[in-house]
């Protein structure tokens, strides 16, 4: 690897950034946020730091919010995207993933990519010389995440000392949630089925951190003045035996009586898609308390930090 590659910075997962920096990233995002209040929304950021910047976007699994939120951040800071996908590109055909990293390399200025196993953007990040971002992968969400952050910080809730209550299965996303919890000090409650727990690594890392994860199997007990109960949807892109998983998630569906565990001012989060009537009642969903609209708009936000950050910008 060149001497360029070593520096560059890749955000595969949080760890890769670091506390500090996400808080910056953060920071960064509501700046921006605010200083963009009742703009077009294609029109780019007073600065537009990406100027001349082109980020290439790779789909191996389907995406609205990660593909419509990544295109906009680009276009508000300036610069531009383009989309492949395994359907239309080489990597459908046989392709290795070192050498469209290194095609690209040649070609863009950063790599997004949303794909199935994590060996697959570590192989990206390896051979290619500019930045590779983790746009999702079985492992975990990181950008996702730093909007949920963000979310959770507009919605007047300061990070450390947070109390996070999770449902249902332990996912990448739960992951990713373990790791900021490591980095931004907030302890995090596990209610899943026995079978569903999250990797073990992500709980010892927070645990390393000093903070408490509690994993349980009662949902009430996770939920037991919470200040945010997240949940996502039980049955990812791919995954099979779904009858007999939706059984197991059934008990941990965030409802009107779990919120009403949580604190008075709680919140509820979901990445989306969701599956309205199985991990969250309507009820819940449409509430006041469901900021999950909010969250959604932040992926553009979020990541447009993310975008400055992997690009020396931030």
């Amino acid at each position: 690897m060149t001497s360029r590659a070593s520096a560059k910075r890749d955000f595969l997962d949080l760890s890769d950034a670091g506390g500090d920096t996400i808080a910056a990233m953060l920071s960064d995002a509501q700046d921006r946020k605010a200083l963009r209040s009742g703009w077009p929304k294609g029109q780019a950021d007073a600065d537009a730091p990406l100027a001349g910047h082109v980020l290439a976007m790779i789909f191996e699994k389907n995406s609205t919010r990660t593909r419509v939120s990544f295109d906009m951040a680009m276009r508000q800071l300036g610069g531009t995207a383009l989309t492949l996908d395994s359907g239309t590109s080489q990597l459908g055909r046989g392709e290795s993933i070192a050498d469209t990293a290194r095609v690209l390399s040649r070609m863009v200025d950063a790599i997004m990519i949303r794909t199935d196993d994590h060996a697959k953007i570590e192989e990206m990040a390896h051979y290619a010389d500019v930045p590779v971002i983790n746009g999702l992968t079985d492992r975990s969400h990181p950008c996702q995440i730093v909007a949920d952050l963000l979310t959770i910080v507009e919605h007047g809730k300061p990070l450390p000392g947070l109390e996070l209550a999770w449902f249902g299965d332990g996912n990448n996303v739960l992951h990713s949630i373990l790791e900021a919890a490591a980095l931004m000090k907030f302890n995090v409650r596990i209610a899943t089925p026995a079978g569903f727990e999250p990797d073990q690594e992500f709980v010892a890392l927070a645990h390393a951190a000093g903070m408490l994860v509690t994993l349980t199997q009662d949902p009430a007990q996770a939920a037991e003045g919470a200040d945010i109960l997240v949940t996502d949807t039980w049955v990812s892109m791919g995954q099979e035996n779904v009858e007999n998983k939706l059984g197991a998630m059934a008990p941990y569906q965030v409802n009107s009586a779990l919120m009403a565990r949580a604190k008075s001012d709680a919140r509820f989060l979901h990445c989306l898609p969701a599956h309205v009537g199985d991990e969250v009642s309507a009820e819940v969903f449409e509430s006041s308390q469901s900021i999950v609209f909010d969250e959604a708009e932040n992926r553009i936000h979020a990541q447009k930090s993310v975008l400055l950050w992997s690009l020396g910008k931030l």
